[in-house]
């Protein structure tokens, strides 16, 4: 039996696309979904699965309809033929119930890692040219030893509070004490008595 499986990802788009190409591919039995797929809990998927029996094909209109990343896509297609359960996508063509579909499958999955590995060999890469030029990665630091000179010359005036120091000074109270510890002791015990 083939069982459809139609997703999008608000409650404003229609899924009825799909749930015409499932029908036409004769699908005895479809579940709908509305919710984003990078959502881990997909209520219907989950029905879906638990209402196919072996020797059942999970049917889908689009691959992206089914997973988000090619590694998710590849586990849940393994899951599903470790329960005797097939896998078909209508628009790339994929029918994992015979020998070519899964050759297919695999060969898509394989050029799939091998194409993250070289985006990671070129970000590597990047990252290591930066190095040499004597740039660092990651965020610029917001908080100079500059700023914590005036934090503590403003903490000098026994009328400004923590809290009024970092407004000054553009930052919050926790990354002022995360940048200059010994400031807790003047607070009296924590950002929180500081008015």
């Amino acid at each position: 039996m083939l069982v459809g499986y139609a997703r999008v990802s608000t409650v404003e788009q229609n899924p009825q696309l799909q749930l015409d190409a499932l029908m036409a591919a004769g699908c005895g039995k479809v579940f709908v979904e509305k919710v984003s797929g990078t959502k881990i809990n997909r209520a219907e998927l989950t029905t879906a699965l638990e209402y196919m029996r072996p020797g059942d094909t999970l049917t889908v209109w689009k691959l992206d309809r089914l997973a988000r990343s090619m590694k998710q896509l590849i586990t849940t297609v393994e899951d599903l033929k470790a329960q005797g359960i097939g896998f078909r996508s209508l628009t790339e063509a994929i029918d994992t119930t015979n020998a070519a579909g899964e050759l297919f499958f695999h060969i898509f999955g394989a050029l799939a890692q091998f194409e993250r590995s070289i985006i990671r060999e070129r970000t590597n890469a990047g990252l290591a040219a930066s190095l040499a030029r004597g740039r660092k990665g990651g965020r610029k630091q917001r908080v100079t030893s500059d700023d914590i000179s005036a934090a503590i010359a403003l903490l000098g005036d026994p009328k400004i509070s923590v809290r009024k120091a970092a407004r000054r000074l553009g930052i919050s109270v926790s990354t002022l004490y995360r940048h200059a510890p010994g400031l807790r002791s003047r607070a009296g015990g924590g950002p929180s008595t500081q008015k």
